[in-house]
């Protein structure tokens, strides 16, 4: 009797906040819903986005059963936690999907246009009863495929092996439905699945929210570089505008916007934080695909620079230099100390792996630069130790220039250089960046 007693004290914070959440967002989501139907209504003409052969896609009046089962899981998810804070996390990635897809419901409605065919039984009443306030304006993102989206990865850490199988198929099914009941046209769901990444990597699982400590970059480099990545996804925004309605071109220009926008709010001041890369070199499956366009750059450029150069050189002591390894060439190390924010480790290494994240082309906070160059000192009594950056040009040059310093290999950062240099690895360091990493060791 005690030990329920002391059980159910323990879950009773995570119920009330489950419940005042759950309080709140039912009816914000009818107000804001309907609200937003209500306005599109209102207009003369609200446009739709189909292509002609979703006209095949068959209508299954059973699949709103599986349709309708996401009420069920958006309740009953919030109280599935372990901690009030697990509750506010997905709590406020529900509401940032909400607000979002209501905005776009409201600045760019579109219209369904299939008529469903009469329906008996209890699929019958299910659709009547969502006729009641689902009418066929709120298209795109797919509020269902967003809440799915999260709904999913709440659950999928939480489920043995067996259960998690058999929940993927119901999300799959759920997802596939959104069709199948001629709910949504294809379009919606890609930019649902969109809308549902960004709030589930704004509102972070195990850290927190990636802009939470944003702060102006006082480093005109960094503004310079934000402001050219807001560029470019105003660009691919642009693009997107320009192609016919109907292009699936207009979807895949979309995606690349908003990794690139994320990545400039990044250099203006939240720093490698957007990346969700954790010390041992993985990152959030939230990240991994949110901006998998802007790594897909990264990969290109890092061919582009150095396909006709050696992955790594020999600095000193087994300790190399160079660029992002593939997985063979990690292998080969002891240790990776691994300087990128952008990228995450190779699956399937045996290696050791610590990773120090920082953004591209910008000045290294001089803590982090002196417990990678500690590291290195510590780490190559193991074996092999590589020290590498996207290119292996610069970030990772600073720190190995650091750790020649500290261990007093070299005099001054000139002579580091200059190793670095006869070992084969040419480098871009500007002098304000080789005074940073030689401040204080005078």
């Amino acid at each position: 009797m005690g030990q329920a007693r002391s059980t159910f004290s323990e879950a009773a914070p995570v119920l009330k906040r489950a419940a005042l959440w759950l309080a709140f967002l039912a009816p914000f989501f009818y107000l804001t819903y309907g609200g937003a139907n209500w306005l599109a209504s209102q207009r003369a003409h609200v446009p739709n986005i189909a292509f002609a052969w979703e006209s095949a896609i068959p209508f299954l009046g059973w699949t709103i059963i599986p349709y309708w089962s996401i009420n069920l899981f958006y309740a009953l998810c919030l109280f599935i936690n372990t901690t009030p804070r697990d509750v506010d996390m997905l709590a406020r990635r529900y509401l940032t999907i909400q607000l979002v897809a209501v905005a776009c419901f409201i600045a760019f409605p579109l219209e369904a246009i299939f008529v469903r065919p009469e329906t008996s039984g209890l699929p019958g009443f299910m659709f009547a009863v969502l006729g009641g306030f689902d009418k066929p304006f709120n298209q795109a993102p797919s509020l269902h495929i967003a809440l799915l989206v999260v709904i999913w990865d709440h659950l999928r850490g939480r489920l043995p092996l067996r259960a998690r199988l058999v929940w993927h198929f119901w999300c799959f099914v759920i997802g596939a439905s959104v069709l199948t009941t001629w709910q949504h046209h294809l379009m919606d769901i890609p930019t649902g699945i969109l809308l549902g990444l960004f709030a589930a990597w704004l509102f972070p699982r195990d850290a927190g929210s990636p802009l939470a400590n944003f702060a102006v970059s006082g480093d005109p480099k960094s503004r310079r570089l934000g402001i050219y990545y807001l560029c470019g996804a105003v660009a691919f925004l642009g693009l997107a505008a320009l192609c016919t309605p109907l292009s699936a071109a207009a979807l895949l220009l979309l995606w690349p916007a908003i990794a690139l926008a994320i990545v400039a709010v990044g250099y203006f001041g939240a720093g490698p934080q957007i990346f969700l890369k954790r010390a041992d070199g993985r990152a959030a499956f939230t990240s991994r695909w949110l901006l998998a366009p802007y790594r897909l750059g990264a990969q290109i450029n890092i061919w582009l620079w150095t396909r006709r150069m050696p992955a790594s050189v020999v600095i000193a002591d087994g300790v190399h230099l160079g660029r992002f390894p593939r997985r063979h060439e990690a292998n080969r190390f002891a240790t990776v100390i691994d300087i990128t924010g952008e990228l995450q480790r190779p699956s399937g290494i045996s290696t050791g792996w610590c990773s120090f994240p920082t953004l591209d082309l910008t000045g290294l906070d001089k803590i982090q630069t002196g417990a990678a160059a500690n590291l290195i000192e510590a780490a190559r009594r193991e074996g092999p130790v590589l020290v590498c950056c996207a290119l292996g040009f610069q970030r990772s040059a600073c720190v190995i220039v650091r750790w020649l310093l500290i261990s007093q290999r070299c005099e001054d950062p000139a002579e580091a250089l200059r190793l670095i240099e006869r070992a084969g690895r040419r480098v871009h360091l500007p002098a304000e960046t080789i005074h940073a990493v030689a401040e204080g060791l005078q």
